[in-house]
This record gives structure tokens, sequence and C-alpha cells, in this order.
């Protein structure tokens, strides 16, 4: 890894530094060749903090500690930064891009197509898993990837049903390495981590906090052509990963079920909405295949190092 990149790593692991700091700094130094030559007053200036929050970054970064830490989680983990050639292109031009991944894991899978993104609610209904089963199979059958937030209920599902029938899957979480949510998936962690890929933007020693989980789904939809929404109630955390998945121009697909049931009532609004309704594996295929040169093209957009 080289140096720009230690120092963005560096940046990320200073406590209370935000990505629209980190941003900030990347506008007046692209390369952060400067950071560690600033004095109070230059953050100041740069960032329009206040004193507090200036002494605290200019501490961080003169912190040895940190720097050390970094390089013992990359004796565990990998990582990439939006400044590295292998950065996933599809990522690299959504809106707020992550500045850098923690990894651990099969890496080649960041890339492999065709993929999609699933994702509903924690509290599925007692159909779900036979939906999922009937519905995914032929895309399963194919090696798509799956990719989704390891969270309970319908995320939970969508890696089992990968796993069990090996096909590529992606896990996005919404904490660091080291304090895996929820606790009733750190053996699925470690499957995942040990077969496919488990991949998260906060550093590893990052506990779990509420806004993590709606900033991590603008990298769940981001990361695929197209999210499907199996199961989701009127205000579920799933709608959120729709908005970013519109937001970023991808597919939006929703499984439309009874107006009586609870968890159906967010997937028939979003096809009220204007979402492709879908009842069938083979829809989900033939959609790719009309979007698959569009895909295509964003894959092979040369990165900028």
């Amino acid at each position: 890894m080289d140096k720009k990149s230690l120092r963005l790593l560096h940046l990320k692991q200073i406590r209370g530094v935000t990505r629209p700091i980190i941003w900030k700094l990347l506008k007046s130094d692209p390369q952060l060749q400067n950071i560690y030559d600033y004095n109070l007053k230059d953050l100041r200036d740069i960032l329009r903090v206040d004193p507090q929050r200036a002494e605290a970054l200019y501490q961080g970064l003169h912190q040895t500690s940190l720097q050390k830490e970094i390089l013992q989680d990359l004796q565990q983990y990998q990582a990439i930064t939006i400044f590295d050639k292998n950065y996933p292109p599809q990522l690299r031009f959504i809106p707020d891009p992550p500045l850098s991944l923690y990894l651990k894991g099969n890496i080649d899978i960041l890339t492999h197509q065709p993929n999609i993104s699933i994702v509903g609610t924690r509290y599925p209904s007692d159909a779900a898993k036979t939906i999922m089963q009937t519905l995914l199979k032929p895309l399963i059958n194919e090696k798509w990837l799956l990719v989704s937030g390891m969270a309970l209920g319908i995320d939970g599902y969508v890696h089992e049903l990968a796993m069990k029938y090996d096909s590529p899957t992606i896990a996005v979480l919404g904490s660091g390495f080291r304090h895996v949510y929820p606790k009733q998936h750190v053996e699925m962690y470690q499957n995942l981590s040990r077969h496919n890929l488990v991949i998260s933007e906060y550093p590893p020693y990052k506990t779990p906090q509420k806004y993590h989980f709606p900033e991590r789904n603008r990298i769940i939809s981001g990361l695929t052509f197209g999210t499907l929404v199996i199961e989701a109630k009127e205000k579920s955390g799933s709608l959120i990963t729709v908005d970013q998945a519109l937001e970023q121009g991808r597919e939006v697909f929703a499984v439309p079920g009874s107006v009586l049931c609870p968890t159906s009532r967010g997937c028939n609004q979003l096809i009220k909405d204007g979402a492709k309704s879908v009842l069938t594996g083979q829809e989900i295929i033939e959609e790719w295949h009309d979007q698959k040169v569009k895909w295509i093209e964003i894959l092979n957009h040369s990165p900028q190092s």
C-alpha cells in the first residue's frame, strides 16, 4: 500500500473525523502530501472548524499509536482506498463513494458478474424463505453474486442460500470487523470471510452505530446493477437502500405480496411508485441481459489513480 493510501487510512482512524472533513482536506491537498505539516491555523482555515475540532485532528495526526494500529490491522485485513487502482469501479462514481474499504475474504469477487443486491425486513413472514428459494434459485444456478448486509431476517437468508448452493456472496457491515453485528451472525461472518467476502468502510475498531446502517446501504446498492427488495414494511430501513440505488442510477426490483401482510406493504408501494415487479428469477436474468452492456461499461471505466 502506498503512502497516500496509508495517510487516508490514518485520517479514517482518527476519532471524530468525518467523511466531509476528509473530502475538504482532499480538495485542498488531493494527494494528502501535506497533512503532517499542517499547524492548527492551517487546519482551521482549510476545514472551517472550531479550535477544539482542529486540535483533535492535529493531535490524531501526530499520534503514532494510530499508525501502528493501522499496520496491525493490515496484517489481519485487506484494505482498499479511493486512490487505489483496484478500488471497485462501480463505487468510484456513485454519490459519496466510500473513501476506503476494509475487506476480509476473497477480494476477487468484488467485480463478479452478474450480480444483484438483495435486502428486506429483519422480521420476515413465514413464507419468506420459500419465496426466496423459488425466486433466487435460477440466479444461484448461474452463480450470480448476491450482495446484502448480514442483518437478521432477509439479509441473513440471502447469505445462507448463497453459501448453501456455492454461489458467491458479499456482506457489507455497519461496523468494524472487531465488533461484528448482529452477534447472532458471528459464525456467519466467519464463514463468509473464509469462503466469500465481507467488507466495511469502518475501521476495525468501530462499534456499530445506528447511523452506520443507512450509510452502508449506499455500498450495498452501489456494488451491483440492481437491488431486489424481498419483503419490507412501509417504513423499513430497506427502503433507504432503494433510495440509494435510484440515486446511483441502478435498477430496483420488488416482490409483490398480499395487501394483508405488513411485510409486503413496502414492496407493494415501491411497485406502485415504479419499481419493477418480479415474480420469477428469470425476469431479473432477462433484465440483466438488457442492462449488461451498460454495466460492463461502468466496470471497465478507467479508474483514476
